[in-house]
């Protein structure tokens, strides 16, 4: 029996796959050489000098494609052709990937009710609608990836209600988008309660809301609470409104590094009364831009009540804010009470006004004030924390809310018998796979090429997705901090190189067994520590948000790293095996970090400990 040399049996492999339809089984591939897994075993098998066993969880991530949807795609990328198929593309390679929303044509009554609904497109709905009511209860709740489109929605109403109730709460990468919403409505009112609750990076876009609008107020009550990260855009809201309420109570209360928007907010208004109650309150880190609110308004009265009262850090900017107005009421009540101290700037503010009054009442930031007007201004109780005023403790209760309890710890908790709190560990992000690198290597990671990068994976302007991509481009072009190198991957095979490039080859990776025991009390069983509990250094990876399974790989110089049995309190039964790295100098670490809000001190005086979360690893020198 001959046997063809090995080069042409290659060829003769890959000729058959680009001949064959896209669609087949995995289970009908398992034993092919060409397989993204089987690539990575071969990898592994070269580039690291040791014989343990080879760690399942990160194989898991692996990209599922058969070699012939490799070998397919791979040619679709080199042609720079892959947007034609993304859809497919997205499906069997599994990654996160926004669907395309088709305008709706749906015919609906005057009152709708919209329950358990969600991925539509409401295109010029409820246009020129007189009277009823549209109510979005439980809408888009708990879904992974979230995309609605509100666009020209009621817009000329004539006293229609619009109700979104328990919309979108505890949803992953929501994208909702209200496009010249009520614009040139009479009448009527628009209520957002308890809008966007819990959930993970919201992109929430209000472009010309309410533009034009007579006598139709707006309610956002409890919005976007608890929420992690994400924007909010609110752009020429209520612009030449004619005295439409505008109402937002507990605003964002308890949410992480959330960045509001108001560009030209109430611009060329009438009569327009704003209220902000209890916004941004307990927050972590807010960032809020109020740019030309207000603007040429009339009559207007503003109300700042409790605004960011007892938030971490933060920073706000109100750039031209009443800038030309005429007899605007502007109160400033308990405004930034902040624990640590944040940055504020008033430019223009109230500049060139008539008859204007703005009152800061028991005011208490860093605060810079650039050409604001000299008439109508009282401040009263007035503290610059940065001129000598004292920082403010932060309660317990409040550390708890910011920072979870157990998130971080001293290394004195690694202790046999120790009882204490463990964190939710469990992976936040949506599901995703690896590329393999020969698709990987054929598609831009840049941000000089962002627009490809959009062309590719179908990103709208402003779109999360946008979003999505230029903040993890950010991260990874970011220059590293002293002693750090770093290295963003998006195949296991770069992963390899860059641990192996740190800590040589003989390298094993370790991440938590699983999610036992997350949200409860632990406790510590027996503790091992790394290469006998020296101080060491360690290749880190966290996961970052992006169409595909990408990684921010970073070395970690001056750790110890833990292994430890994490047992029930009760019983004393083990349920989880866990891994923690402890840096032992965070000296050029902010101060306004979670652990020094969490432990109670600040950079370089103490270690931080923390477990490495599901789905995140840690790479080591091997024993």
């Amino acid at each position: 029996m001959h046997t063809l040399p090995a080069p042409l049996l290659v060829l003769l492999y890959l000729f058959i796959f680009l001949l064959s339809p896209l669609n087949v089984p995995a289970a009908a591939d398992e034993d092919n050489p060409f397989t993204p897994k089987a690539f990575l075993n071969r990898y592994w098998n070269k580039e690291v000098r040791n014989d343990l066993p080879k760690p399942t969880f990160l194989f898991s991530k692996v990209s599922p494609l058969t070699a012939v949807q490799s070998a397919a795609f791979a040619k679709l990328a080199a042609q720079n052709a892959l947007s034609s198929r993304l859809p497919e593309f997205c499906s069997a390679a599994n990654l996160l990937c926004f669907p395309d929303l088709s305008p709706s044509l749906a015919k609906h009554d005057s009152t709708s009710n919209f329950a358990v609904y969600s991925n539509k497109n409401f295109t010029t709905y409820g246009t020129q609608r007189s009277g009823g009511i549209d109510s979005f209860k439980n809408y888009s709740n708990g879904d992974n990836v979230v995309v609605d489109s509100f666009r020209r929605y009621s817009h000329e109403a004539l006293g229609h209600t619009d109700q979104f109730s328990t919309y979108g709460t505890d949803t992953n990468v929501p994208d909702q988008s209200f496009n010249t919403y009520a614009s040139k409505a009479v009448g009527g009112n628009g209520g957002f309660t308890t809008y966007e609750q819990s959930v993970n990076v919201p992109n929430l876009r209000f472009t010309t809301y309410s533009s034009d609008a007579t006598g139709r107020s707006q309610s956002f009550k409890s919005y976007s609470e608890n929420a992690n990260a994400g924007d909010q855009s609110f752009v020429n809201y209520g612009k030449r409104g004619n005295g439409g309420p505008n109402e937002f109570t507990g605003y964002g209360t308890n949410a992480n590094v959330v960045g509001s928007g108001f560009s030209s907010y109430g611009a060329n208004g009438n009569g327009a009364n704003d209220t902000f109650t209890n916004y941004g309150n307990e927050q972590n880190n807010p960032q809020n831009n109020f740019r030309s609110y207000g603007d040429g308004g009339n009559g207007a009265i503003e109300s700042f009540s409790s605004y960011r009262d007892q938030a971490n850090v933060g920073d706000d900017s109100f750039q031209s804010y009443s800038k030309n107005s005429n007899s605007a009421k502007v109160n400033f009540a308990n405004y930034g009470k902040s624990f640590n101290e944040g940055t504020d700037k008033f430019s223009g503010y109230g500049q060139n006004g008539n008859g204007q009054s703005v009152g800061f009442k028991t005011y208490g930031v860093n605060t810079t004030f650039k050409d604001y007007a000299k008439q109508g201004i009282s401040f009263a109780k007035y503290s610059n924390v940065s001129s000598g005023g004292a920082k403010m403790s932060v309660s317990e209760s409040l550390a708890k809310r910011w920072v979870e309890p157990g998130k971080f710890f001293r290394e004195s908790m690694l202790r046999k018998g120790t009882v204490m709190a463990m964190p939710d560990i469990r992976d936040k992000m949506p599901k995703r796979s690896f590329l393999p690198r020969s698709i990987l290597s054929k598609l831009p990671f840049s941000s000089s090429k962002l627009e490809v990068m959009k062309q590719i994976f179908h990103a709208g302007d402003n779109s999360s997705m946008e979003t999505m991509m230029t903040e993890t481009l950010r991260d990874c072009e970011r220059t590293p901090s002293a002693g750090e190198t770093k290295r963003c991957v998006g195949s296991v095979e770069d992963m390899i190189d860059f641990a192996t490039s740190v800590l040589g080859r003989n390298v094993v990776v370790r991440t938590t067994e699983n999610t036992k025991g997350s949200k409860g009390n632990i406790m510590i069983g027996a503790v091992k520590g790394i290469e006998g509990g020296k101080v060491t250094e360690s290749v880190s990876c966290h996961q970052s948000l992006f169409p595909y399974l990408l990684y921010y790989c970073h070395s970690v110089p001056k750790v110890r790293v833990y292994e430890a049995e994490l047992l029930d309190p009760t019983s004393k039964a083990t349920i989880n095996h866990g891994v923690a790295i402890c840096h032992l100098d965070t000296s050029a670490w902010s101060p306004a970090h979670g652990a020094f809000i969490a432990l109670g001190s600040a950079p370089g005086r103490v270690e931080v400990c923390h477990w490495i979360f599901e789905n995140d690893m840690t790479w080591s020198v091997a024993d």
